[in-house]
């Protein structure tokens, strides 16, 4: 298994192709959201910028990339990779900030964010990323990660399938792998209906990220995280090319609350995680998310310990 870091810097974000988008401008303003360690645009990288990456002994970065796809060039993606590349990292999962719904009623919306996914598509080939991770969007205008009843009717569902058929095969052509975030709010609100959409878009290029915190709809289940693991891991463990690093905690305000948290601060069974993992992808990426940049170190250090004592090996 191998381990890395999605990051940002806040206020360098330029909203994707057009300005549909407020959410991407709302990430690129509070940035503190995501790790702050790179800026939002693979082509103003610099060497000094991965300092911090290094010094954790990480192999792998995830880049959030707020520019208009359509505008990168071939050459910028080879410059791109003369930057990381000869100290020793992969860009593991290539990211496109947007704010469209995927199963939006309006063809046009629609259109709009498959041609831009498609773009992504090719620049994550140039990039040589691992993978290409979208989200699949909300019907409440207050952003993608926002809940509405209408995300989870057999009509969305119907649509979604169909829009991921068309970036599905775009993505074969390119030969890449995309991967979509599934959270509870979302249209991939639980393991199930993950594998159903999976299994009727039909393309091997379509996959889900390995992000088990998103899959905790209530307490119990956090208070029970290893049941909760082992059916997340049983039904998206064969389709989860790579994963997402964080932990749960149940919050203190009424009715009730689940709230991320920093790994080995919550309730997550880490050894199960990591056990888990590790079976399914030996080899794979494991990358640290929504963490304050001052506890990286820390919450690295606890999945590496963890890693040690039950014998998976972190390259």
């Amino acid at each position: 298994m191998r381990l890395g870091v999605v990051g940002m810097l806040p206020n360098t974000l330029q909203p994707a192709a057009n300005d549909q988008s407020s959410e991407t401008k709302t990430i690129g303003v509070t940035g503190t959201q995501v790790v702050n360690m790179l800026p939002n645009d693979f082509r103003t990288f610099t060497a000094d910028q991965f300092d911090s990456v290094l010094e954790m002994e990480f192999t792998g970065f995830g880049h959030h990339f707020g520019g208009d796809p359509a505008t990168v060039t071939e050459e910028e993606c080879a410059y791109g990779r003369t930057i990381w590349e000869p100290l020793g990292l992969e860009m593991a999962q290539f990211l496109l900030l947007y704010g469209e719904c995927l199963f939006d009623p309006d063809d046009m919306v629609r259109r709009r964010v498959i041609d831009k996914i498609q773009a992504g598509n090719r620049v994550a080939r140039q990039l040589k990323a691992g993978v290409h991770l979208i989200r699949p969007g909300s019907l409440n205008p207050a952003g993608s990660w926002t809940p509405h009843p209408d995300n989870h009717t057999s009509e969305s569902i119907q649509r979604f399938v169909d829009t991921l058929r068309e970036i599905g095969e775009d993505a074969e052509a390119n030969d890449v792998t995309v991967v979509v975030e599934c959270h509870v709010v979302s249209i991939m609100q639980n393991p199930d209906i993950c594998v159903e959409v999976i299994e009727r878009v039909g393309s091997p290029r379509i996959r889900v990220v390995m992000d088990p915190v998103n899959h905790f709809e209530s307490i119990h289940q956090a208070f029970n995280s290893t049941a909760q693991l082992n059916y997340i891991f049983d039904r998206l463990g064969p389709i989860s090319p790579i994963g997402h690093a964080k932990d749960i905690r149940v919050g203190n305000d009424l009715v009730s609350h689940l709230d991320e948290e920093v790994p080995g601060e919550g309730l997550l069974d880490y050894k199960t995680f990591l056990t888990r993992y590790h079976a399914i992808n030996p080899d794979g990426y494991l990358l640290f998310e929504h963490i304050p940049p001052e506890k990286i170190p820390t919450a690295n250090a606890f999945v590496r310990k963890v890693a040690a004592e039950v014998g998976v090996e972190i390259g």
